[in-house]
């Protein structure tokens, strides 16, 4: 019997619409705290508002936690597989030339939740925002700088 974890095979079957908007988290190799450093977390972040501003997304809210990230967007012409590597590709490369970080920064994959509703949509953002709270990071969400 093959015991091997078979996660890639989640996505078989799956798409992303152009105009579906998602709740996305995409993790740090090893939960390592990369995005506790404030220019590290600040960047990734700018990649996101970089891809808005390219017409790529529509980002709607963001969160970086010290190891994982969540964002809430809707896509535009590309499927979230394109815009997702171009995020950890341009991030990982901003972060450790800027940074000074080697190794891998992004775990494979990310996990996305298809967003129905304008209900669902102000769900997920009040998640993303709320997020450094649950974590016990800050006691209010406006507080937290990422």
């Amino acid at each position: 019997m093959d015991d091997r974890p078979h996660s890639h095979r989640l996505r078989i079957g799956r798409h992303s619409e152009a105009g579906g908007c998602s709740l996305v988290t995409a993790c740090c190799a090893g939960r390592e705290p990369h995005f506790a450093d404030s220019a590290a977390a600040g960047i990734v972040l700018d990649v996101l508002r970089w891809l808005d501003r390219a017409g790529r997304i529509e980002l709607l809210a963001a969160v970086a936690m010290p190891d994982h990230l969540h964002f809430v967007a809707t896509l535009s012409h590309e499927p979230l597989a394109k815009a997702m590597h171009a995020l950890k590709g341009y991030s990982a490369a901003r972060i450790h030339r800027e940074c000074g970080n080697h190794g891998r920064l992004w775990q494979t994959g990310y996990h996305d939740r298809a967003l129905r509703s304008d209900q669902a949509v102000e769900a997920a953002v009040r998640y993303c925002l709320q997020n450094p709270m649950r974590a016990g990071l800050v006691e209010d969400f406006r507080d937290y700088p990422h």
